[in-house]
């Protein structure tokens, strides 16, 4: 079934509904004791950005493309992460990438495989514009996507900052 979902750049029309995964995934998040996400970030103003960027990409639900059918929803982002710039540790490369913000599945939707099928998708598109690196951090204590790195090749290459605290680093070569 995941190869039957539609994979598209976010709309306007599809903020509230993105929002709502997102509420769902912080919500997980704290049952599972992760201090990530928990400060109200991502918020709605945070997606509407990604989406004005063209930065906001959903998975919808097979023949179901309307906002209420969107089962994911990623930030994919070409234009490079500054607090890249100062990890510290070492990337694998030195290439352009593609990086992974805020990746969020849809309660009901979650150990289904649709995280991984967001990450090979974000993977074609990359590859699709030449690009053969694929970036993604986290929190030390988010064990969901520590876990999918894991399961999906990526590669622990230190640590970063942003101004909300520190952030494991991971690279994929595609």
């Amino acid at each position: 079934m995941n190869d039957m979902l539609h994979f598209r750049r976010a709309s306007a029309e599809d903020a509230a509904r993105i929002l709502e995964i997102i509420r769902q995934a912080q919500a997980q998040m704290r049952a599972a004791g992760s201090r990530q996400w928990q400060n109200g970030y991502p918020a709605l103003g945070d997606i509407r950005c990604d989406i004005e960027k063209g930065y906001g990409y959903v998975l919808c639900q097979p023949g179901n493309a309307a906002p209420e059918g969107v089962v994911a929803y990623g930030a994919v982002v070409f234009d490079g992460e500054a607090a890249y710039d100062a990890i510290e540790g070492k990337w694998l490369t030195p290439e352009p990438y593609v990086v992974l913000h805020r990746l969020a599945v849809a309660d009901g939707m979650k150990h289904r495989g649709v995280a991984g099928e967001y990450l090979r998708r974000v993977e074609s598109l990359a590859l699709g514009r030449g690009v053969e690196s694929f970036r993604v951090d986290t929190n030390f204590d988010n064990r969901y996507m520590l876990r999918l790195l894991e399961k999906t090749g990526f590669r622990y290459c230190g640590k970063i900052r942003y101004d909300s605290g520190e952030r494991l680093a991971f690279e994929k070569r595609l």
